[in-house]
């Protein structure tokens, strides 16, 4: 959500920046907003107009009462009678206007960074940096859910007995290996300052539409039938949520947090889920990190936030690269966010393996959530990123230690997760 003075003062700069995110079919949206928050502000101060005067002729009826003016004061009865009809009128207008301009406002996508390349969708993403070297090895590199299997960490039969598809059963040393590397994804990040944290795995709808838009919140959430409550998809919507309606202390700011949730996505859209493995799924864990800071700081640790991502992943000996997000695949709350993608030696490509995103002021906008300092009171910006999300972390780490016997090497960083083991055959 942008700040409505902009919208007041400047809708042409409004309309731009929806251009440059290519969505001229939501235009007259602006148009929309600015006409019917014209109208919530007419009524407004014309309901305002009538208190003040009904006090000023409710004080005069005292008075004329005292002087013994009954005329004077009937006639200033019949008027306050007069204008209670027109003020209900207008403080019904206000109820009727002021959901409707808030629904307009939440669906104008915030203003991106003017670093931000231009481009329709995610195909016309810009590479900035590989980390570490890519390589293909002499031997095959089988798909991952057959190097799984083989090992006997995985079995999607079974979760397609009990859950359907999308769901997995992760087992032994597998399953291990997982829960190894969130740990050390945790304590990484701990060790980098972050304050760790588990939050509720379910929020309710008003956490829901102030962290996300309505387009995301359709195609990811799972709603629990009966309650006014959301399985999260990222720890990120509960953590964001924790601050909602609050001031917080300017210094307390940067708040920093690194979260674990389990993550659950409907995943509705044209890439659908993945019928054998792991990569596209309903269900995984993930290793978050939030901060909360001051709108000029927001940039710097945006850059600190990646940067924590692509160090993590070198330490478990995968290659990786951060990948600039255009401006037609953000989405609408982000002023800037990047992609972290690691390789894959069987595709001999990258994918994606993390996302980090700065949305500025458009979270704590809709969710209230201030700080108050020398200059006053204002909002504070929002930054989140991926520190590992367990599925496709897994599958970039087993393909990246693969040997060709079929076992999996342990990097050193998580030997001490792993019972000190430094090979799973």
């Amino acid at each position: 959500m942008i700040d409505i003075a902009i919208l007041r003062e400047n809708p042409e700069l409004v309309k731009e920046n929806m251009k440059k995110k290519f969505q001229d079919d939501k235009l007259d949206i602006v148009d929309q907003a600015v006409e019917l928050d014209k109208a919530y502000r007419n009524s407004l101060t014309r309901a305002s107009e009538l208190r003040a005067l009904r006090n000023k002729l409710s004080k005069e009826i005292g008075q004329f009462m005292r002087e013994g003016k009954k005329e004077e004061a009937e006639a200033n009865k019949a008027k306050v009678n007069e204008m209670a009809t027109e003020l209900k009128e207008h403080e019904e207008l206000e109820a009727k206007l002021e959901p409707q301009l808030n629904e307009l406002m939440m669906k104008i996508p915030n203003f991106i960074d003017e670093t931000v390349p231009l481009g329709k969708d995610d195909s016309q993403n810009v590479e900035i940096e590989k980390y570490g070297d890519p390589f293909v090895p002499a031997y095959e590199i089988p798909y991952h859910a057959d190097i799984l299997a083989k090992l006997s960490g995985l079995d999607k039969d079974a979760s397609g007995r009990t859950s359907g598809n999308g769901f997995y059963y992760l087992m032994g040393d597998i399953a291990r290996l997982t829960s190894a590397m969130i740990s050390y994804a945790r304590d990484f990040m701990i060790d980098k300052g972050f304050t760790y944290c588990i939050p509720p795995f379910m929020i309710r709808s008003d956490v829901v539409t102030g962290v996300m838009s309505f387009a995301e919140m359709d195609a990811m959430m799972y709603k629990i039938e009966g309650e006014d409550l959301y399985l999260i998809g990222t720890s990120e919507h509960s953590m964001i949520g924790k601050f909602k309606d609050q001031i917080v202390k300017e210094e307390d700011l940067p708040i920093t947090m690194t979260s674990y949730s389990p993550c659950f996505r409907k995943e509705v859209g044209a890439h659908g889920i993945e019928e054998r493995g792991i990569y596209r799924v309903h269900q995984f864990e993930k290793q978050e990190m939030v901060v909360l800071c001051k709108p000029e700081e927001a940039m710097e640790w945006y850059n600190k936030m990646w940067s924590y991502t692509v160090e993590l992943f070198r330490n478990l000996d995968i290659p990786v690269r951060t990948l600039e997000c255009c401006s037609g695949d953000l989405a609408d709350l982000k002023v800037k966010s990047c992609d972290v993608e690691a390789w894959s030696p069987r595709q001999q490509k990258y994918f994606e393996v993390g996302s980090c995103s700065t949305l500025g002021d458009a979270q704590a906008r809709r969710l209230g959530i201030r700080t108050k300092g020398d200059q006053g009171t204002y909002y504070v910006a929002t930054l989140n990123n991926t520190v590992l999300s367990s599925t496709r972390a897994l599958i970039a780490f087993i393909e990246n230690n693969y040997n060709e016997d079929g076992s999996i090497n342990i990097p050193e960083v998580l030997r001490p997760y792993m019972g000190n083991k430094d090979l799973i055959k």
